[in-house]
């Protein structure tokens, strides 16, 4: 520590206070400035054994020590040219007064270092997601990577990586074009939902290789399609969707009306309504032992759900689905010759066989109300089948029209020049159905017994044929109807008004 008893001495050695010379052998004594922890402005002074009539000036905090001590020739003693400012008397007052400007405490000091930055690492704040660095292969390693990219077999990395490198190389981005089109002919994208006609080929297929026996008659194979189809919907569905909520909806004949029930409830509906065509043909009665009153729709539902000590639950399905069965090997055995057969439905009655698209009907209606209340994809049926549902409503229309003119609900017919005789052709109006399963129909508007004739028209509408099917059930009323139409306006209305008093619970 010689270089540092030097410089002491050199130091204070322009100060009249002998003390300043004992402070440098006291630092000498103490191992240069250890107390200091090394030159360290005033406060090493201080370590070192404080002169007399020196004065101490503490430097402010962050002030870097190589600033306050860089050797011999920044302390230049007595000579006042450079003084350091760290102790008092005339010397250290010469030096922080010198041109200099490198006193510590003087106004001419030399700027301060600042201290070093916190690190983010110390601050505590997140530091940056950079994310993963991206993968650096060679060119050989990436084109050996082309077939793994077609097949989607590489890792996100390799894939950023090789994607990358197609940019930039033309034969590589070439190679994977063509490798990418081949795995397209090797392996083509398949949708994992069957095909929704691969039963009826299938069927097809059986049935032409093997003639049923005993064939289903045409007219009741839509309501054999309907029951299987919401049979599957009953399936797929959990136990607590079948107390899932479901409104019943219909068109009373002057507005719409609505029951509240659940799934289960829909499908006793439908089993005490089928008892009716059950019981046409000596099947079994669900409703027997129940006092059903009349023999309508509304009052056999009615009827099931009060004698019910418990709202019916999923237990249900296998009497609907059992009977559904029975009235379909019951019709099939019966012949063709059956469907003529009346069912009757409480204020009126219909053939066996317009009983049975009725039921499919409303089996296929219901099952989109279902449909709704549990979010599943229900839809519309086979063209053929909606076709012969869209003529049963046809054909009943000049009925319900008839009705509603009898209760007063529609306006009379027009009063013609000569009677229209039962058989003989009269006003009409055609009715023309949209998209599958559509047609055309000619509507007579004053007589059920008169005939359709297009030398008599006077309207046209145009519906699409769910949406017809959707005016029949009840479920969209007259005026918001999607038709289009030309003609006479009054018997356009009449006749919407009565598609929709076809409707009932």
């Amino acid at each position: 520590m010689s270089g540092t008893e030097g410089f002491e001495t050199e130091r204070f050695e322009g100060a009249d206070g002998a003390g300043g010379l004992e402070g440098a052998d006291g630092a000498d004594g103490a191992e240069g400035l250890d107390g200091a922890d090394g030159l360290d402005g005033a406060e090493g002074t201080a370590g070192t054994g404080e002169t007399a009539g020196t004065e101490r000036h503490d430097e402010p905090e962050g002030t870097n020590r190589a600033d306050r001590a860089e050797g011999p020739d920044r302390a230049k003693g007595a000579d006042g040219t450079q003084g350091t400012g760290g102790s008092g008397g005339p010397g250290s007052n010469s030096g922080s007064n010198s041109g200099s400007g490198s006193g510590v405490g003087g106004p001419g000091r030399a700027p301060r270092v600042p201290p070093p930055r916190v690190s983010v690492e110390d601050s505590g704040r997140p530091l940056p997601d950079l994310g993963p660095l991206p993968l650096v292969l060679e060119h050989r390693v990436l084109k050996s990577l082309l077939g793994a990219w077609a097949l989607a077999a590489c890792s996100p990395e390799e894939t950023a990586a090789v994607e990358e490198h197609l940019g930039d190389c033309g034969p590589c981005a070439e190679e994977a074009l063509r490798l990418r089109d081949a795995v397209g002919l090797l392996h083509p994208a398949e949708s994992l939902d069957l095909d929704p006609a691969l039963r009826t080929r299938v069927l097809e297929v059986c049935l032409d290789r093997r003639p049923p026996r005993i064939p289903v008659p045409e007219w009741a194979a839509a309501y054999d399609a309907e029951t299987a189809r919401l049979d599957a919907l009953l399936q797929d569905i959990g136990d607590a969707e079948w107390h899932a909520p479901v409104r019943l909806r219909w068109f009373d004949g002057q507005r719409p009306a609505s029951r509240r029930t659940t799934v289960a409830g829909v499908i006793a509906h439908l089993l005490t309504v089928d008892g009716l065509v059950a019981v046409a043909l000596g099947l079994d009665d669900p409703l027997a032992g129940t006092p059903a009153g009349p023999g309508t729709p509304t009052a056999r539902t009615e009827a099931y759900w009060q004698a019910a000590h418990f709202p019916p639950t999923r237990s249900v399905r296998g009497p609907w689905r059992e009977q559904s069965h029975s009235l379909v090997r019951t019709v099939s055995f019966a012949g063709g010759g059956s469907g003529k057969l009346p069912v009757p439905y409480g204020g009126f009655e219909l053939s066996l066989r317009d009983s049975m698209l009725d039921r499919a009907f409303e089996c296929w209606v219901h099952a989109d109300d279902i449909a709704d209340a549990v979010d599943y994809p229900y839809d519309p049926p086979a063209p053929r089948h909606l076709h012969t549902m869209i003529d049963l409503a046809a054909r009943v229309l000049p009925v319900s029209l008839a009705e509603r003119r009898r209760a007063g609900l529609a306006a009379p017919p027009r009063r013609t020049r000569h009677l229209v005789p039962a058989g003989a052709p009269g006003r009409s109006l055609r009715l023309e159905i949209e998209g599958l399963g559509g047609g055309e129909w000619l509507i007579p508007l004053d007589s059920p017994a008169a005939t359709g004739s297009a030398a008599h028209e006077v309207a046209h509408v145009a519906l699409d044929g769910v949406e017809f099917c959707r005016l029949a059930a009840g479920h969209v009323s007259p005026e918001e109807a999607a038709a289009g139409q030309d003609g006479d306006r009054e018997a356009i209305r009449d006749v919407l008004l009565a598609a929709a008093s076809l409707s009932r619970m």
